[in-house]
């Protein structure tokens, strides 16, 4: 056998082992008794509410919720992390697997990205059936139907950028993000800086609804101050005209420690000058 095969062999090994320990966290989460809530929330916020429901058996609205999510989510995923060296990114990578199969929505249709990611952790999460984005979208990605955005422990821009990107009544209701909590956010955050650099973030706080997500002692540093957030179509139809008008790009030339990694701008060749 060549050194290359020797190699190549060695590199599917490592995939499938990766594989095996993802898959053997998900077993693990979904036997925790806090895995349970967070199914029940994640169904609770993404299926509209029917006066209808009111009549009907509990067991009858846990279907109804269900059809209604397999029909319409699909899913994007930022900020993951290197999850074959960090073990906190692959609890939450095997936390994202069990939402998908929670909400009905296929594996193909929960795009990721992550400039941390590796050529092996790209081959490993197209194996597990993912789909791997190309493009670093910044976070700017424009939801034209029901998306879950999973956005664990990212930093404050990226949440910015969605919601910019999203600022109308009619795109912010088909968000919903599982990520840090934006009160914590607010909390932690000193006021002056928060609406200056982060204002998409500073308004969002008190349009949005959201629930705390339980996290066991054990695993605080995987899901610790994680909520689901939603966006109320009936509260974000109240707002006067003038909160969606003034909108600009998000910018961050005060910030210092942005917490993104910018997609890189092609830098143009200077032309060259002939001196006599």
């Amino acid at each position: 056998m060549s050194s290359d095969s020797v190699e190549e062999w060695q590199e599917q090994l490592d995939v499938e082992k990766l594989v095996r320990r993802i898959r053997d966290t998900v077993s693990e989460l979904r036997a925790g008794e806090f895995w349970q809530q967070w199914k029940n929330q994640l169904l609770v916020s993404t299926s509209p509410s029917r006066p209808s429901d009111s009549i009907k058996t509990e067991g009858q609205q846990e279907k109804d919720t269900e059809a209604t999510v397999r029909q319409q989510l699909e899913c994007v995923c930022y900020g993951l992390g290197s999850f074959s060296s960090c073990v906190s990114a692959r609890y939450q990578l095997a936390m994202l697997l069990l939402l998908l199969d929670a909400g009905h929505i296929p594996l193909k249709d929960c795009a990721l990205y992550d400039p941390a990611f590796t050529v092996a952790e790209k081959d490993i999460l197209r194996e597990l059936g993912l789909t791997v984005l190309t493009q670093n979208e910044e976070g700017k990605r424009l939801a034209t139907k029901p998306t879950l955005f999973y956005l664990m422990h990212c930093g404050k821009a990226l949440y910015n950028n969605l919601l910019w990107q999203n600022w109308n009544p009619h795109c912010l209701s088909l968000v919903t993000i599982i990520g840090n909590c934006f009160s914590g956010i607010r909390e932690r955050t000193i006021e002056r800086e928060l609406k200056r650099d982060y204002s998409y973030i500073s308004r969002a706080v008190d349009l949005c609804e959201e629930r705390l997500l339980p996290c066991p002692s054990r695993l605080v540093d995987v899901f610790s101050d994680t909520a689901i957030i939603t966006f109320p179509s009936d509260r974000l139809n109240k707002l006067p005209s003038s909160t969606w008008t003034d909108s600009p790009e998000p910018q961050y030339q005060h910030c210092s420690d942005l917490e993104i990694i910018l997609k890189q701008t092609p830098v143009l060749d200077s032309p060259e000058t002939g001196l006599s």
